[in-house]
């Protein structure tokens, strides 16, 4: 999976979980299948141009913001990163965690 590619679905969800969209109301706008929302969001998908337009749109943003990566951090992305954000979790999140991660790498 490319690094953009991650960063742009990352940055769709943070945009569409901001106006409180889920990814069927997202993808019915936009006029394409929850499933291809989903792929788009963890970097599997690269949309086109038109439906990068059409998201943007949806959203109430200018395309441009689709593409402002400017509050990621690579720390974050980095597993030393993870291990820090996972500092105080509770076992319960931690399975939960662990259970995410699972399938999201199958």
């Amino acid at each position: 999976m490319g690094m953009k590619r991650a960063l742009l679905g990352a940055r769709i969800k943070e945009l569409r979980r901001r106006v409180g969209m889920s990814q069927d109301q997202l993808a019915e706008r936009v006029g394409i299948e929850g499933k291809y929302i989903s792929r788009i969001e963890v970097g599997r998908r690269s949309p086109s141009l038109e439906t990068l337009e059409k998201i943007a749109d949806s959203l109430d943003v200018e395309m441009k913001e689709l593409f402002d990566f400017s509050h990621h951090s690579p720390e974050v992305a980095s597993p030393r990163g993870i291990e820090r954000a996972l500092e105080g979790a509770t076992k319960e999140e931690l399975t939960l965690i662990f259970k995410l991660i699972e399938a999201v790498r199958k």
